[in-house]
């Protein structure tokens, strides 16, 4: 059979298949999700998401070895305190659990490039992301508390802050609030496009963020909403977003390849714990294998679109890069 083109020609052996690869990943792009939590000397497994584990300040220092000796040199903070309010005072105190968290990581792992979740459901007594009027979140009276968390976590030594609450105004509030304290050089990661979603359940108690009443639907995005994550992805633009991101991942790799076809800047997704969770489970149950599921499902995003993967998994995709099973 005379054929001219013949697309298995590419595909032969391993070293082919890599030179030809489309859609690269490194180590470099993976940023690992970490609770850390008041007390001391503790590794708390999480329930909801096996292997994944809420610390103590003091015991920061293991898992940030493990995700170094990998090639993972980026990570976000989560924060769970010990006292909440309902003007979640413990999000922007000088001795917060973030801030400790970071003077320490700071002190010990300079080369560990450190990004903070700013919102405030951690730190509400009723788990909303902002002050309360009656039952409804007052937009305009939480954006100070976002910006003022902000500031404090910049000024203990984070790298980079990414507002996760989905209040109208908040990257513009940070921003400017970051640049009148002379914050100018500090990035702004902002969490444009956050869906909605039941695919959290694990996250929240894991964070023990919870809503005590209600749900968050009236501040985070409708699911069926596409042309929505652009105009949140544009908005946030010009408020002086560095980084926008897509989250959750999976179910939005439609919303991922618009939203970078659109902009002009960096892109991350966030593979949140209930995909983290269904893999886990998953693979416990024998129906899949856990580590072709997991670089092919970091692939797509990628291939989506993605520049950077906020991933649980991220010291384990690290591995497969070495190993050359994904990359």
């Amino acid at each position: 059979m005379e054929l001219i083109q013949r697309p298995r020609r590419l595909r032969g052996n391993m070293a082919l298949r890599n030179m030809v690869r489309e859609t690269r990943i490194s180590k470099s792009s993976l940023i690992y999700p970490l609770f850390v939590r008041e007390g001391a000397n503790i590794a708390e497994e999480i329930a909801t998401m096996p292997g994944q584990y809420r610390y103590s300040v003091d015991r920061l220092p293991e898992i940030t070895e493990r995700l170094l000796r990998a090639g993972v040199d980026k990570l976000m903070l989560f924060g769970i305190p010990d006292h909440k309010d309902e003007l979640a005072s413990g999000a922007y105190q000088d001795d917060g659990i973030v801030q400790k968290a970071l003077l320490k990581l700071k002190k010990d792992f300079p080369d560990m490039y450190c990004i903070t979740d700013v919102c405030l459901c951690e730190y509400t007594s009723h788990g909303h992301c902002g002050v309360l009027h009656g039952h409804d979140v007052d937009n305009d009276k939480t954006l100070p508390l976002l910006a003022k968390t902000a500031l404090s976590h910049v000024q203990a030594g984070a790298d980079m802050v990414a507002p996760s609450d989905m209040m109208d105004g908040r990257v513009g509030a940070i921003r400017a609030l970051l640049d009148r304290e002379g914050q100018t050089v500090i990035p702004i990661m902002s969490y444009s496009v956050k869906y909605s979603s039941a695919f959290y359940g694990p996250f929240r108690d894991a964070a023990g963020s919870a809503p005590a009443f209600g749900d968050r639907k009236g501040y985070q995005m409708d699911y069926h909403n596409k042309k929505e994550a652009l105009k949140e992805a544009l908005l946030d633009l010009t408020e002086g977003a560095d980084i926008l991101m897509v989250k959750p991942a999976l179910s939005y790799m439609d919303v991922i390849h618009t939203v970078a076809e659109a902009t002009n800047v960096p892109l991350a997704a966030y593979s949140v714990s209930g995909e983290y969770s269904m893999i886990k489970a998953g693979a416990q149950a024998g129906y899949i294998d856990e580590a072709a599921v997991v670089c092919e499902t970091a692939a797509s995003i990628f291939r989506a679109g993605a520049n950077m993967l906020l991933t649980y998994y991220a010291p384990e995709i690290a591995g497969f890069i070495t190993e050359g099973r994904i990359g």
